[in-house]
């Protein structure tokens, strides 16, 4: 197994693949290598094949350099995984995982299952929130980027996002802590920029495709040059006796790169009203572009830097200058080494765990052999006096006691074979499982009688408060529909919040976050609000749960009618002391309003389109014989051959009375097992 304080942090670029060695001796650190391998061309150049020129960068590293004996790290480009951040409740330690992995299915555009992801959580010292990042990268992504690794014999023990390594290098060497000013890391690469901001130990990154690639397509368009002219014209335009016109052809993406970082920042400041942020440092080659630091520190109003060299990292020899003078690109590669061993800030590792397992393995093979001949000799020696001892006592008879009982045995044996007790029985189980249908039946019939209890309630609190207006003689609520689901002991179901149905809201939605209730002005929650209940239904996990679905409507015109009654009282039955034989919970917004509907229209019916109600008998004879069809020529007659008016006649339709109804569905949660003292 490599050693832990030897690691090369290698990022696959579009420019080059850059690669930095670096071994830790205590708290010090020491490059022991470092490389910078260019692609032909650039990967952006159009109809290049980027994997071809991947490979053979790669193949050119591992044929000019050492890479065993050490653990390797690569990344990943911002732009090809994702960044994503929130706040959490304030919760006990241990929940934070299941918390975290509830917000990365919300924030993850892609199942978990299909993802390798992870996690970073920040505490600032002055405050009780609790933030966490998540990263992650489709599990495709990462496996093609493994096979071009193996191609050329490697095999990463960490991989980690580029914006993360980026950061994890400036925190080292500049020494970051919660009290440092707060600072703006921009990567512009060739592609895309990772902007990342560091403020009171927190952490926040976002990417935008604005790079180097954008700078060239603006030389090519201004210029009417070949893209590889016009790349070579971009990097020596400080050079070039034209470096005035390059600027001004140059400088409408210029604009475009501030407008994104002062949309970043505004947003991050949005979030953290009392963030302080001071100054601004570069990295990557295409800040050595002319005028860009002046046009940012002018438009910005910050100090802007570039990284011209590390303060905590150094190279001894006549490498040295050369080490200096690639520094600014060589922020991730240095980042990546530091978390391979170990000195990382953050330490979010998206490798898969079977990749790790099945490399750890490997290595551990030349150990297995030499301690399974270990174990062969040991073992020889163990034997050896056991084996002299059965010589030794295979040349003595055998006494005549110990014949006389086995020979007794066998008697037994044999006797007890004949009478037939010695074989195997199937038990006889089919009573239980009578018995066992009738387990369970108490439980419905208390959801029943509960339901029963809120339609009351319902009633009662109508007729006491004249705001509800019902219309008299007419109940607060008719019931539609009811759904007990038994969902066993895992989450709450497919739809954790309890939405459901054409244009319900759904929190998964990314235009989710607006209130229910009329009364909060349809106002954004704040992610506080909405954890509120995604927190209750987190609870659920690993307890026996029913989930029951009401589709109730009522004529009221009150437009919080269901949260001043039914709603209302599903509360307060989930905090009543002692509730048997379940405990309620219900999500922050348990219901979805539906469609406004006449009195005798029913669900997916055009308006004066009546359907018959379903009485509970099967259309269908189970011999395939249709209700009220022509009557068998066999048999007495029965209830299949009389017509189906006479079995159920169908009603009248209810009349037109002219009230609107209003219909909602609601979903809320019978818990079995104990709910942890407080909850829900």
């Amino acid at each position: 197994m490599p050693p832990s304080n030897v690691c090369w942090g290698i990022e696959i670029g579009y420019g080059a693949v850059k690669a930095v060695k670096i071994q830790g001796d205590g708290d010090d650190l020491q490059v022991v290598d470092f490389a910078v391998v260019p692609h032909a061309k650039t990967l952006s150049t159009p109809d290049l094949d980027k994997d071809d020129a991947m490979r053979v960068a790669l193949g050119t590293l591992a044929s000019r350099y050492d890479l065993s004996g050490a653990s390797i790290a690569v990344s990943l480009p911002g732009h090809q995984s994702f960044a994503r951040f929130a706040k959490l409740p304030p919760v006990e330690p241990k929940k934070v995982p299941d918390i975290v992995k509830f917000e990365a299915v919300q924030q993850i555009p892609f199942p978990l299952e299909e993802v390798e992801w992870d996690f970073q959580t920040f505490i600032a010292e002055d405050s009780p929130e609790v933030e966490v990042g998540i990263f992650a990268v489709t599990r495709k992504r990462i496996m093609d980027l493994l096979t071009m690794l193996g191609d050329v014999g490697l095999t990463p023990d960490v991989a980690t996002l580029s914006p993360i390594a980026a950061y994890n290098a400036i925190a080292y060497d500049l020494e970051f802590t919660q009290k440092s000013a707060g600072t703006i890391l921009l990567d512009i690469g060739t592609v895309a920029t990772d902007l990342i901001i560091a403020d009171s130990g927190r952490v926040w990154v976002r990417t935008f495709p604005i790079g180097g690639h954008q700078f060239t397509e603006a030389l090519v368009n201004t210029f009417k040059l070949s893209y590889t002219k016009a790349e070579k014209l971009k990097r020596e335009a400080e050079q070039t006796k034209h470096a005035r016109h390059v600027f001004q052809a140059m400088r409408p993406v210029f604009a475009d790169l501030v407008q994104e970082v002062q949309r970043s920042i505004g947003f991050y400041q949005s979030m953290h009203p009392e963030a302080e942020l001071a100054r601004l440092i570069g990295l990557g080659s295409t800040f050595r572009l002319p005028g860009l630091r002046k046009y940012l520190k002018q438009q910005l109003q910050l100090d802007v830097y570039r990284m011209e060299q590390y303060k905590r990292l150094t190279l001894e020899g006549p490498q040295a200058a050369e080490f200096q003078n690639a520094s600014l690109n060589l922020a991730t590669a240095y980042g990546l080494a530091l978390q391979g061993i170990g000195r990382g800030t953050l330490q979010a590792n998206l490798m898969p765990v079977a990749v790790v397992r099945e490399a750890m393995w490997k290595r551990k093979v030349p150990w297995f052999a030499a301690a399974a001949g270990l174990a062969a000799a040991a073992s020889g020696a163990m034997f050896i006096r056991p084996l002299l001892d059965s010589a030794a006592y295979t040349g003595k008879e055998t006494p005549n006691v110990i014949q006389e009982v086995v020979r007794e045995a066998g008697l037994l044996a044999s006797e007890a074979e004949e009478a037939g007790v010695t074989g195997s029985a199937s038990a006889d189980l089919r009573a239980d499982q009578i018995v066992g249908l009738l387990e369970g039946r108490e439980l419905y019939a208390s959801i029943l009688a509960d339901t029963s209890r809120m339609l009351e309630s319902a009633d009662d609190r109508a007729a006491s408060d004249d705001k509800l207006a019902v219309p008299e003689g007419e109940p607060a609520f008719r019931l539609i529909t009811i759904d007990a689901s038994y969902e066993g002991s895992g989450a709450a179901g497919a739809n954790p919040s309890g939405f459901g149905g054409p244009g319900a809201y759904d929190p998964r939605d990314p235009d989710f976050g607006q209130s229910n209730d009329p009364r909060y002005g349809n106002q954004p929650q704040t992610q506080t609000q909405t954890q509120k209940g995604e927190d209750s239904l987190a609870e659920l996990e690993g307890k026996r749960h029913v989930r029951v679905r009401m589709e109730v409507e009522t004529a009221s015109t009150y437009p919080y009618v269901l949260d001043d009654t039914i709603v209302a009282w599903l509360r307060e039955r989930a905090l009543a002391a002692g509730a048997e034989p379940y405990s309620i919970v219900v999500s922050s917004v348990p219901w979805v309003k539906g469609a406004t509907i006449a009195a005798n229209q029913r669900p997916g019916q055009r308006p004066g389109q009546y359907t018959r109600p379903n009485t509970g008998f099967n259309p269908t004879d189970p011999r395939g014989r249709q209700f009220g069809g022509p009557a068998s020529t066999g048999g007495s007659g029965g209830g299949a051959n009389k017509p189906i008016d006479s079995i159920a006649p169908l009603p009248k339709p209810p009349e037109d009375d002219g009230l609107e109804r209003q219909r909602y569905v609601v979903t809320w949660y019978a818990v079995l097992d104990p709910m942890p003292e407080g909850e829900p």
